[in-house]
């Protein structure tokens, strides 16, 4: 079953998984394989990862937590590194902003497939 959205993505399902768009759903298949394969480890979806805390002032929140969630995270088992994929068919300006301060925060550059 497919759904629209507003970037023109297609919602589908791949075994049983819900994928915001075709290009995701495509790219979780060839690392499913690359892990088959021994090639990479630990894959996995949907990462969260906080970016800047919830911020308080005088015990109550003002401003909730910036988080960037992952569509895909592994080791790549020759480096020993960890990678953590974004598969962008556009690039909003929050998600600019977002690649910004995880390169920032954790060290991690996101690469985009």
């Amino acid at each position: 079953m497919a759904y629209y959205r507003k970037y023109h993505n297609r919602k589908v399902e791949v075994d049983g998984i819900r994928f915001d768009s075709v290009r995701e759903a495509a790219r979780w298949k060839l690392l499913r394989e690359l892990e088959d394969a021994g090639e990479i480890v630990g894959l996995q979806r949907q990462v969260k990862y906080t970016l800047i805390p919830s911020q308080e002032v005088h015990g109550k929140v003002v401003e909730k937590p910036c988080k960037y969630i992952a569509d895909f995270v592994y080791t790549d088992r020759k480096t020993g590194k960890t990678v953590v994929e974004d598969a962008k068919g556009y690039k909003t300006k929050d998600f600019i902003i977002k690649r910004k301060l995880m390169l920032w925060r954790f060290g991690i550059q996101i690469q985009e497939v």
